[in-house]
């Protein structure tokens, strides 16, 4: 299950999820249920990332989505709303929050895909008077584990299991709630709970349990994937640090290593199958870039240094997360443990939610030549440069690929070049015209500011002599200051005569 991501498309709701089955499931059941979970704006991406991007908004406060959503689809089709209901002719074709239903039948189990479509929220997702077993987690198998409730951040997919009651008394709610911590306010106007329900017969009535206890993240890494692949020795790592400031423009942005994200003028899979043996060269890609060799054992470690919970995306491949770290500046191996070498079956996923000042260590074979982005799927932060690209084994993929004509119509109809650096040009340094920055502020004492200091104190010096020499009596006698007066007349006087050498007119 995945969901389309370009220049904002999904926050304006162009979004689906799609579903590829394998020859055989692993896990029996009756029936399945896609769940989507889903954040809404009212206002267009096109507005928002204005104001989001904007020397008025420094500290980076992200637009705040309108509304939850949560509907339901089966066998490719979206289930409609509630028998019965009237809703407005605009939303009257598919159910969603109240109007939304899953059919039971007593004593059958289902299975529910639950994937998160958000541009910025995460969610808690449960379903009263049932328990729920997780058996995938982004594609992977794993052995049933029960749960109470899941958390699902921005694209992250679970599949859970459950088995419906043997009576038909009453129906029950199924809940999901927005991870309201992710927002800088809780507008008056946000209700962050969105409400359906388990239908069993239309004349019974919602049994509605309320709120849990508490909020839990899902411990991805206790899950056991069914198929087995034993942790690979590290061969190079890679380390991440995440953060966000204001930048010399006034605007805030996201880095990795102190560095934004840029697009490429020329679509990096087109630098590596163009630049013939210069593709291995990570200069040539732009400066948030990193050429892996193939077949290399890549460790990615990504500390969170910023005050929120980000959901980190890698395309072409799933990591292991081989470990975790509560506080990766601490030197306490109960906070920030050691990685531990050889486990056997560690849980391989690509969507992975890192709190603030925790890290993870993702590990993946690179077995997969092409060029794969590492990005935070929050869209607002993409937006601002939370990404990396990793080029993978660029020579082997000039071997085995080219790419369609379609691709270069494309690019063609959009202006872009499709050969060269990314900068379109047929160097490995030579990155004229790439867009750069913005970039951090450079903090302390410059030399503009050195001379404004000095001449501020220089001034403030002179004042308080003059001051003192006047107190202690360096004031000009009656005599010296009509001395004075008369000077100055008569230097007046005598540039007069130099301009005007025939006088004044009568």
């Amino acid at each position: 299950m995945h969901i389309p991501q370009y220049v904002g498309q999904y926050v304006d709701g162009l979004r689906a999820p799609l579903l590829l089955h394998p020859p055989k499931e692993v896990h029996s059941y009756d029936e399945e249920f896609t769940v989507i979970l889903g954040d809404w704006y009212h206002d267009e991406h096109s507005v928002l990332i204005k104001q989001f991007v904007n020397i008025a908004n420094p500290g980076g406060a992200e637009p705040v989505p309108d509304a939850p959503l949560i509907y339901f689809a089966q066998n490719a089709t979206y289930l409609g709303p509630i028998a019965g209901t009237s809703p407005a002719p605009v939303t009257s074709a598919v159910g969603f929050n109240e109007n939304a239903t899953l059919p039971f039948q007593p004593g059958k189990t289902y299975r529910l895909r639950v994937i998160n479509t958000s541009a910025f929220a995460a969610f808690f997702f449960w379903v009263d008077g049932h328990d729920m077993r997780i058996i995938e987690v982004d594609g992977t198998d794993v052995e049933e584990s029960p749960i109470d409730l899941i958390s699902v951040t921005v694209a992250q997919r679970y599949s859970v299991l459950v088995t419906a009651r043997n009576d038909t008394s009453a129906n029950w709610a199924i809940h999901a709630n927005m991870d309201t911590d992710m927002f800088d306010t809780v507008p008056d106007t946000l209700n962050p709970n969105a409400t359906s329900s388990v239908t069993y017969s239309t004349s019974a009535s919602l049994t509605d349990l309320g709120f849990v206890d508490a909020y839990h993240d899902v411990d991805d890494v206790s899950l056991v994937p069914v198929i087995q692949i034993a942790q690979p020795p590290v061969t190079r790592t890679i380390e991440l640090e995440v953060s966000f400031d204001t930048m010399d423009d006034g605007t805030n942005h996201a880095m990795f290593n102190g560095i934004t994200y840029n697009a490429p003028l020329v679509p990096s899979v087109f630098s590596a199958l163009t630049l013939g043996e210069n593709a291995t060269v990570a200069s040539a890609y732009g400066p948030t870039s990193f050429v892996i060799d193939h077949l290399d054992v890549i460790d990615i470690v990504i500390k969170n240094g910023d005050a929120g919970k980000h959901p980190f995306h890698l395309h072409g491949h799933k990591y292991q997360i081989v470990g975790r770290s509560l506080d990766y500046t601490s030197d306490d191996p109960t906070q920030n443990p050691p990685i531990v070498e050889g486990q056997l079956n560690p849980i391989r996923r690509d969507t992975i939610q890192i709190p603030s000042m925790q890290s993870a260590t993702l590990r993946f074979v690179a077995d997969n030549p092409g060029v794969w982005f590492l990005h935070c799927h929050i869209e607002w932060h993409l937006e601002v440069g939370l990404a990396i690209q990793l080029v993978e084994a660029p020579l082997l993929a000039q071997q085995r690929n080219s790419p369609p004509q379609i691709l270069n119509d494309h690019c063609a109809a959009l202006g872009k070049p499709v050969s060269g650096n990314a900068a379109g040009i047929a160097s490995t340094t030579d990155l004229t015209g790439l867009p750069l920055g913005p970039y951090q502020q450079v903090l302390g004492w410059r030399p503009k500011g050195i001379g404004a200091m000095f001449g501020c104190v220089l001034t403030a010096v002179l004042g308080m002599i003059t001051v003192t020499w006047y107190a202690i009596g360096g004031q000009l006698t009656e005599e010296e200051a009509e001395e004075e007066v008369r000077e100055k007349i008569a230097a007046k006087e005598a540039r007069r005569k130099k301009f005007w050498p025939f006088g004044k007119k009568e």
